[in-house]
């Protein structure tokens, strides 16, 4: 017999429609962007990639798969399926999100890497 009577938090499925992409910050470029005085940073392209830039610093931008989906929620009212109909607060996963960019710090005056596939394409080549 269960004694619990809370039904925990309603979560619900409603994506947004955006396209969400998650960007991962080296320590150097968070701690530049969270001082007194945040820096103009600047998007150029290369040949085959795109490079963050901030005076003589820059990053290059490279997508990076994950096997574990990162799941965006947002809290939300809804109303309870009971008949007083009272609102309470809830979850919606509004994204899912399978690869996040990353920043990858790179010299100036060099262009990124070609790069050279996945690591399932490189590994199928040689069987």
């Amino acid at each position: 017999m269960s004694s619990q009577k809370d039904p925990g938090i309603p979560l619900n499925y409603a994506p947004d429609g955006i396209g969400y992409k998650l960007l991962e910050l080296p320590p150097e470029l968070l701690a530049l962007l969270e001082s007194e005085n945040p820096p103009v940073l600047t998007i150029e392209s290369s040949t085959n990639s795109a490079i963050l830039k901030n005076g003589t610093q820059s990053w290059g931008l490279r997508q990076k798969n994950t096997s574990n989906a990162l799941i965006l929620l947002k809290s939300s009212e809804c109303t309870s399926p009971s008949p007083s109909q009272i609102p309470e607060t809830g979850l919606r996963a509004i994204a899912t999100v399978h690869d996040t960019i990353e920043l990858v710090s790179e010299p100036t005056g060099k262009t990124a890497p070609v790069a050279k596939g996945k690591w399932h394409e490189r590994f199928a080549r040689g069987r």
